[in-house]
């Protein structure tokens, strides 16, 4: 093969061709492989976002995961929690039923032996009580006996006006079994001043005629101890006021007291005239009850006689009492000036000592230049 002649167009033409010609094609190679690889970039740009995109979305399911790994695991622990407190709360409980149970138990337990000890205690109570009654049947019939005879139902019928008349009225207000001008015993005089004067108070009653009437009740044939009844009652009332109302000596009427609320309902319930009769007769008939607010009637006219026969010392006291309250005035007075006295001294006394302490302090200080002038105090005066 000859030399080539590089001094040749020709050859250098043949030469450089032949080095570029490789260059060019190298380069249209990179720049396809370039502009494919930028084709192929942007082809596979929506694939980078898309799996930047899952990867996230892995990465928010793997925090997910771990949360819901964390969250399954506190419920496990609150559930584990939640079976200690409940088998704990259960305990308790139960301890507490069985606390509750042993102590209804206890307490059942309790009052059934105190029902039973009540019961026993209820028991010895109604035989106590059928021996008491028992023993008030005897008094009862006692009582019949009493009642069926005329002196112990007097008596009788004067310890229960003798107990209503002490409750009523204060000791000094009656007396019993008084006798009057007379010569006739009252069972009970109530003592009050004139007018009215001193009432006298029966405590007798006709208890036979009313015991007949009882045993017939109504009908044809209680018109007889009806009758029998009321015969009684009227020479009863006849009989208290010839005895019992005295003019000048006692007041102008007497009560008729029936120990009874029965025999005084049956009287006014069926026999209204015969009390009527009793008004016009100025004896006024009284149970126990009626007794009872009469007397306190009573026991405040007497309270107004009391107060009237002491309204002159009353009066006079007052006087008194006025008399003391005008000294003491006097005496308030008088203690008042000596002290308003006292006061005015007191000043005086400090504008002498005010005085002498600047004098003091003007010596201390040596100050004789200013002669001062000195005006004269008051005489001191300690008292009135």
């Amino acid at each position: 093969m000859p030399p080539l002649d590089w001094s040749d167009p020709l050859t250098l033409l043949a030469a450089t061709t032949a080095v570029a010609l490789p260059i060019l094609c190298l380069s249209l190679l990179v720049v396809l492989a370039i502009r494919a690889s930028a084709r192929a970039a942007r082809a596979t740009e929506p694939l980078a976002q898309h799996l930047v995109q899952l990867d996230q979305a892995l990465r928010s399911l793997s925090d997910a995961q771990q949360r819901l790994a964390g969250g399954l695991s506190s419920v496990a622990e609150a559930q584990a929690k939640a079976q200690l407190s409940m088998v704990h709360t259960m305990e308790q409980r139960l301890e507490e039923v069985q606390r509750q149970m042993a102590d209804s138990l206890h307490g059942a337990t309790v009052r059934t032996t105190r029902s039973l000890t009540e019961l026993q205690e209820r028991l010895a109570t109604i035989d106590k009580a059928q021996s008491n009654i028992e023993k008030l049947s005897g008094d009862v019939l006692g009582l019949q006996d009493i009642l069926s005879n005329k002196q112990t139902r007097g008596a009788f019928g004067e310890i229960q006006l003798q107990d209503i008349v002490s409750k009523a009225l204060p000791p000094d207000a009656y007396r019993f079994q008084a006798t009057l001008s007379n010569g006739k015993r009252a069972d009970c005089v109530i003592d009050l001043p004139m007018p009215p004067g001193p009432i006298v108070i029966d405590s007798k009653f006709p208890l036979e005629p009313y015991e007949a009437l009882v045993r017939v009740g109504a009908g044809p044939a209680a018109q007889g101890p009806a009758r029998e009844f009321r015969q009684a009652v009227r020479a009863h009332i006849r009989a208290i006021a010839e005895k019992y109302i005295i003019e000048g000596e006692t007041a102008e009427g007497a009560l008729m007291f029936l120990p009874s609320e029965a025999v005084y309902a049956e009287l006014h319930a069926r026999f209204p005239e015969v009390v009527r009769e009793g008004f016009a007769a100025r004896v006024w008939i009284v149970s126990p009850t009626t007794c009872m607010a009469t007397l306190n009637t009573l026991r405040a006219v007497l309270k107004d006689a009391r107060m009237r026969e002491q309204a002159g010392h009353i009066r006079r006291e007052l006087g008194l009492l006025f008399k003391d309250v005008e000294r003491l005035g006097a005496r308030v007075e008088n203690l008042d000036r000596h002290f308003g006295q006292a006061a005015r001294d007191l000043a005086e006394i400090r504008i002498s000592a005010e005085k002498a302490g600047t004098r003091a302090r003007r010596l201390e200080d040596f100050e004789f230049d200013t002669p001062e002038v000195d005006v004269p105090e008051p005489a001191l005066r300690l008292g009135e």
